[in-house]
């Protein structure tokens, strides 16, 4: 009897674990970005590592950096229909799914990046972007200024009368198009992949872009020369699917959204550090920085400036949303 006993007492032991390992559920969090060893590369790696250990390995964080789920619109669109969990890729290509995401991209917002970077980590910033994104299916989880871009084209770009004629490719967005037409050339929306072909066929003269992708397609040979005209910066949001999100348990769903803020701090000391090593990796490969005389980056400053109010002025919130962004800058 002592022995019937004690095997129905193992047998609801056994039972009880077992109900207890599956209310332990493990999840699969799949992380796609468009670039390699940058700034959002950088980010998803520090975000596994934080979360993973956070959570004792109940989400498990598989990282698809350079493309391999498709190209930015792409990741998008399925982190917000919920086949993809997560991604980041610069503001500039959630356009399309809300104007209001694009006027980080408006020029002459930012004196230099670490101002930038405190920008985008205002918190009524950061509130008003996770804002817009909740309504489009998109949870957000953080923001990161990669830096100023510049440009770069067959033939040297080195004053303003140099952009006129010029096919730049361009990432689309109406602020970099004003931007074009206000200099006399025209921007060419195009993904980065199929840049390299572009420039040798011609199809188009040149690139706007940060630096690391100068460095990183080794444009030295095709586009030597980068005018760093500290315009306008380029910016990336990481978001995870709203769906997949509001299926986590409370503490897992707050364990996503820690771990951003958590790893904030070592991720902007990566990127300032990113940044100077590669205008140093670009002058090691034979590569020229140059930038504007004090007098036309004046010229430059006359003409940039309305843009940002130019293109939203007939948006009421995006146009609302410029004006947060500015004021926040003014305070940091």
């Amino acid at each position: 009897m002592r022995k019937l006993l004690a095997a129905f007492v193992i047998a609801i032991a056994a039972a009880v674990t077992g109900a207890g390992g599956s209310s332990a559920q493990e999840y699969t969090m799949k992380f796609g970005t468009t670039s390699v060893n940058d700034p959002q590369t950088a980010f998803l790696k520090m975000y596994k590592e934080d979360l993973e250990r956070a959570t004792g390995g109940r989400i498990k964080v598989d990282l698809y950096p350079q493309g391999q789920l498709g190209n930015a619109p792409r990741m998008i669109e399925a982190v917000q229909i919920g086949s993809l969990e997560a991604t980041m890729v610069p503001l500039d290509f959630y356009v399309g799914v809300d104007p209001r995401f694009g006027v980080f991209g408006a020029p002459m917002l930012f004196r230099d990046e670490p101002q930038a970077q405190k920008t985008i980590h205002d918190p009524e910033v950061e509130k008003a972007l996770f804002s817009i994104a909740r309504t489009k299916g998109l949870q957000g989880l953080g923001a990161e200024v990669i830096g100023f871009h510049g440009f770069g084209a067959s033939t040297a770009i080195l004053t303003l009368n140099d952009f006129k004629g010029k096919k730049l490719r361009i990432n689309g967005t109406p602020f970099e198009k004003m931007e074009m037409a206000l200099l006399g050339a025209t921007g060419v929306g195009m993904p980065l992949s199929e840049v390299m072909p572009a420039l040798s066929q011609g199809t188009v003269d040149g690139i706007a872009s940060h630096i690391s992708v100068f460095v990183s397609f080794k444009m030295n040979d095709v586009a030597g020369t980068f005018l760093d005209t500290r315009a306008s910066v380029v910016a990336s949001l990481a978001v995870v699917s709203s769906t997949w999100f509001d299926g986590l348990p409370p503490d897992l769903q707050k364990a996503v959204l820690a771990s951003a803020t958590n790893i904030r701090p070592a991720l902007d000391r990566w990127t300032a550090e990113f940044n100077e090593g590669q205008l140093r990796q670009w002058t090691d490969m034979g590569g020229k920085i140059v930038t504007l005389s004090p007098d036309e980056h004046a010229k430059l400053e006359q003409l940039f400036t309305p843009v940002g109010d130019g293109v939203t002025k007939e948006q009421s919130e995006s146009a609302a949303m410029l004006k947060l962004v500015r004021d926040a800058a003014a305070r940091n």
